[in-house]
């Protein structure tokens, strides 16, 4: 398998943890985001994935563009440990958590909307940020409210082993971090967050421990 990967792409963080905790061997293949006014816009990669985003999963003749899709894949091809729930329940509750963080958060705060924002709509770079901050916080706070109301909440965000939220949960949180974002009111997020990251699957895949890392 190959993936091409950026070391702080969120969305690519997520399949490296679900790679790692699988003990599925792959080869990372760099896409810089910034460099060469971002690789992921050339024609070469286009081929790959015509979306020009990060990730995409070579398996033989298998390519898959979406994060989502390919750890669903992973874990359909390689199905211990799994990253989804047994019972139907279980998996739509785990499903909510991840496409909370996925769908809802992540898109509106990625590269290519912040840089819409400075570049096209002259967006200050303090004013961008608050832009980030805002929409993090505002959906990392409904993802506290979904956790911590449940009694399904264990050590991670659907109890005691990690599931397809977690792996949604942990980049986005470094992400959080990174940005400045306020997490005080957040205590089952930050612990859930916490708790994955004394796994040496989610440690192996953190931004600073990529071989593209700067």
């Amino acid at each position: 398998m190959q993936l091409y990967s950026y070391f702080r792409s969120s969305a690519v963080y997520r399949v490296r943890i679900a790679l790692n905790l699988k003990d599925l061997p792959c080869d990372l293949v760099p896409v810089h985001l910034l460099k060469d006014g971002g690789q992921q816009l050339s024609a070469e990669y286009r081929k790959l994935n015509p979306g020009a985003t990060v990730p995409t999963l070579i398996d033989g003749d298998t390519v898959i563009n979406q994060s989502m899709a390919i750890i669903e894949y992973l874990d359909e091809t390689h199905p211990r440990p799994p990253l989804l729930p047994a019972d139907p329940g279980g998996r739509a509750r785990v499903r909510s958590i991840a496409q909370s963080i996925a769908c809802d958060i992540h898109p509106l705060n990625n590269l290519r909307v912040l840089r819409y924002l400075k570049r096209e709509l002259d967006v200050g770079d303090e004013a961008r940020d608050a832009w980030y901050r805002h929409w993090v916080e505002t959906g990392l706070r409904g993802v506290e409210a979904m956790l911590a109301a449940s009694p399904a909440t264990g050590r991670f965000c659907h109890g005691d082993t990690p599931t397809m939220a977690d792996l949604c949960l942990v980049p986005q949180m470094f992400n959080a971090r990174r940005l400045g974002c306020k997490l005080d009111d957040m205590p089952t997020v930050v612990r859930v967050d916490a708790a994955c990251r004394e796994l040496p699957a989610f440690e192996r895949a953190a931004p600073a421990n990529q071989p593209d890392a700067e």
